[in-house]
């Protein structure tokens, strides 16, 4: 007789890698472990589309949340961004399985996820809650608003014309700055190490309550990222540029015109991650960024 699942995830959603080829085998792995614990187990539909488990029902689109206690996501985080982005208004757990290249979200190894996974669906394990931001595009010409959600950061940039772009930021109403750049980004804790990195950016612990304001290759070297309070409103106003955009994850794209706004502030959601017990950010950071290597350890 299989054991008894913890009363908390009796239901077991998974999200799978779109459109990987690799996908099916580890989905398939996770779904006899965890219904042979016990649990049940719903498969998100756009991943049955190209990964379909047989005799596994499949929860229909937009139901996930509602249908699971906790979701497992399989692949990088590009697709926890996805699934955290879509299921933290259900206020669901998430645990992300590692299939792809650097994993800050999606923690757990595919050769250990059995191991792994089996004390975290029996209570064991560590909970943080990333902060998430809503977005809203106000546009100049006084047509309707439109809204996305972001983990990692929402970028404003210059396109493909090759120009760079006049903006102006403002804090809670005030104005802090203008700035020519090929753009500015606001991240959250969580996406200090994407884009905002690269951008030379802070890394920001996931549980200090701030954003960043990080400019991308500023005109004048006085113009330096910055942290903000978490509670605060802040407002990108394109000034000047005809090719220009906003950016939100990487997933939802606004062309802007001068005099387009940005609004970005916290969302009312936050995101929900599960972690081994004993998981270490840190211990994270100093593995994926090989903090503790030196010239003399690393062999051509």
């Amino acid at each position: 007789m299989p054991p008894a699942p913890a009363d908390r995830y009796r239901r077991v959603a998974l999200v799978g890698r779109y459109a990987s080829p690799g996908i099916a085998g580890p989905l398939s792995r996770i779904a006899s472990f965890v219904a042979g614990r016990g649990h049940s187990v719903v498969l998100d539909a756009e991943t049955a589309r190209s990964a379909p488990l047989p005799g596994c029902p499949v929860a229909p689109p937009g139901a996930l949340g509602d249908a699971a206690d906790v979701v497992i996501v399989v692949g990088g985080d590009g697709t926890m961004l996805a699934a955290a982005r879509e299921l933290a208004r259900f206020d669901v757990p998430l645990i992300g399985v590692n299939q792809g290249r650097l994993g800050f979200l999606t923690d757990i190894p595919l050769a250990k996820m059995e191991e792994m996974l089996g004390p975290i669906l029996a209570g064991q394990h560590v909970e943080e809650r990333r902060t998430l931001l809503e977005t809203t595009v106000h546009r100049a010409a006084d047509g309707p608003a439109e809204t996305a959600l972001a983990l990692n950061e929402v970028v404003v940039n210059r396109g493909t014309s090759g120009g760079m772009i006049d903006t102006a930021v403002e804090i809670d109403g005030r104005h802090v700055f203008a700035m020519r750049a090929d753009g500015v980004i606001i991240a959250t804790p969580t996406g200090s190490t994407a884009y905002a990195l690269s951008a030379q950016g802070p890394i920001v612990d996931p549980q200090v309550p701030a954003l960043l304001l990080v400019p991308v290759a500023p005109h004048a070297l006085t113009n330096r990222p910055i942290a903000i309070g978490d509670t605060a409103t802040i407002r990108v106003t394109l000034l000047r540029g005809f090719d220009a955009w906003a950016h939100c994850d990487g997933h939802a794209h606004f062309q802007l015109s001068e005099g387009d706004s940005v609004a970005i502030r916290r969302s009312a959601h936050a995101v929900r991650l599960l972690h081994p017990e004993g998981h270490d950010h840190f211990a994270m950071l100093r593995e994926k960024l090989h903090w503790s290597e030196t010239p003399e350890s690393v062999r051509p």
